[in-house]
């Protein structure tokens, strides 16, 4: 059986829109996740070690006010387009769009006032939360009023994410959620520990600003080759690796399967990642610099979590080759990720 609890977590301040940000508490016997109404950002989620003990494996704040101040997208979902797009313009039916360029040269996970920084109206269900909100026409540059649900249930050991979307204009789309994750613990100072394989016999290598190049290259014989279990520190050391921020490309289905799997052998934590999307931006926490104190005044240094963000192709909308990102007027975009927490 799942437990929902709501509570209220703050009031966003007044230049933000006001209006109440509720936390929403989901718990089975093995794991306990916080979901927040801004930006449905997942706040903790505790998991079992080895020894029993539960401990939080999310990074983030304790307080509404550093969700509301910069941060790297910490536990939010993200959109309308996760990832980058080139120069954040693109073309769909003959006409150009221009977004707010936020990440050097281009557009990242969504630009200057993403779906990580509004407010979604949530609804209870019997095993979880629904959060709904509409996107209209024009915000952030993107064409059409899109309607968007993302629903979290637990079940027992497992937490599932859906992503639904209709829009009243053809429209790029393409949801994530963007949680850091450490299984020894938020606040531990690094990753290095954790054993990383990923499903995927291909990944994009991207140019000096992170945007795909357009190739789409074997992992075989290179340093994306993780299809069996890699110790991280160890594999970045033996290929002087400043850490990865790359897409994985995984079997185009829109059935569930399995596609990375993280464990740390220290406390026994394991997390298996399966989804219905074509890809998986596994990123590092290069960017951490120990600069923003998080939850219990710790700071979060480079290294010390990682993001399996299971999304399109990045740039997809402007490289004809790669998955379709265009959701259509009468079409359903509805994708599941599911996080699996197991003890080893």
């Amino acid at each position: 059986m799942t437990e929902v609890e709501r509570e209220v977590f703050g009031q966003m301040p007044q230049e933000e829109g006001g209006g109440v940000v509720e936390k929403f508490i989901l718990k089975s016997d093995s794991v306990k996740v916080e979901i927040l109404s801004l930006g449905c950002i997942i706040a903790a989620l505790e998991t079992k070690g080895r020894d029993g003990e539960f401990s939080d494996v999310v990074l983030g704040f304790d307080t509404l006010e550093g969700y509301t101040r910069k941060h790297p997208f910490f536990g939010a979902v993200v959109g309308r387009v996760a990832n980058r797009i080139a120069k954040g313009r693109f073309t769909v039916d003959g006409k150009e769009y221009q977004l707010f360029l936020n990440n050097g040269p281009n557009s990242l996970h969504g630009g200057a006032r993403g779906f990580d920084k509004v407010l979604w109206s949530p609804q209870v269900l019997p095993n979880g939360v629904r959060f709904f909100r509409l996107s209209p026409d024009g915000e952030e540059g993107y064409p059409g009023d899109l309607k968007v649900w993302v629903t979290y249930t637990l079940s027992g050991r497992e937490l599932a994410i859906n992503y639904r979307a209709q829009t009243s204009k053809t429209t790029p789309i393409n949801l994530t959620n963007h949680a850091y994750f450490n299984l020894a613990g938020q606040g531990s100072r690094d990753i290095y520990d954790h054993e990383i394989s990923i499903e995927a016999d291909s990944y994009l290598p991207v140019d000096n600003v992170k945007i795909p190049t357009g190739e789409v290259a074997a992992v075989q014989g290179t340093s994306f080759d993780l299809r069996q279990p890699v110790e991280l520190g160890k594999h970045l050391q033996k290929f002087r690796l400043d850490g990865f921020d790359h897409n994985f490309c995984l079997q185009q289905t829109q059935t569930r399967r399995l596609v990375a799997r993280a464990h740390h052998p220290p406390t026994g934590r394991a997390m298996e990642v399966h989804t219905t999307q074509p890809g998986i931006q596994f990123y590092t926490g290069n960017n951490l610099d120990g600069s923003l104190k998080g939850k219990g005044a710790v700071v979060y240094p480079k290294h010390s979590a990682f993001c399996m963000e299971t999304q399109n192709w990045p740039d997809a909308v402007n490289k004809p080759h790669f998955p379709d990102t265009l959701l259509r007027p009468g079409e359903e975009y509805n994708h599941t990720t599911w996080f699996v927490f197991t003890i080893t």
